[in-house]
């Protein structure tokens, strides 16, 4: 574990543009990003919420309604489906996407 994420003790399912990805429990969305895609740490974020490279659009279940939100300001919830990203964040997990496996 390492100093950039809070205790967790599992890890958690969420969907990011239609691919699956496994994240620690337990920490911002950005956070968990940057779990899977460490590029997210050299990104242009400011991680305070003034940047806005973080924007995203997620719903909390399949059937939820789509809400915006910063990546850097909530955390990241099971079967989390995120459905709209800045490009900083494409950009960044580029690599991640296109190995991670895709969900209907």
């Amino acid at each position: 574990m390492s100093d950039f994420y809070e205790p967790y003790t599992r890890l958690i399912r969420i969907l990011i543009l239609g691919r699956a990805f496994e994240v620690p429990e337990n920490n911002l969305l950005l956070r968990q990003m940057q779990y899977v895609a460490t590029d997210i740490g050299t990104g242009r974020y400011c991680w305070n919420g003034e940047c806005r490279y973080c924007e995203i659009s997620y719903r909390r279940d399949a059937a939820g309604p789509e809400l915006p939100a910063l990546a850097c300001r909530i955390k990241g919830l099971p079967d989390m489906r995120i459905t709209k990203v800045a490009f900083e964040i494409k950009y960044n997990m580029s690599e991640a996407l296109a190995a991670a496996p895709k969900v209907d």
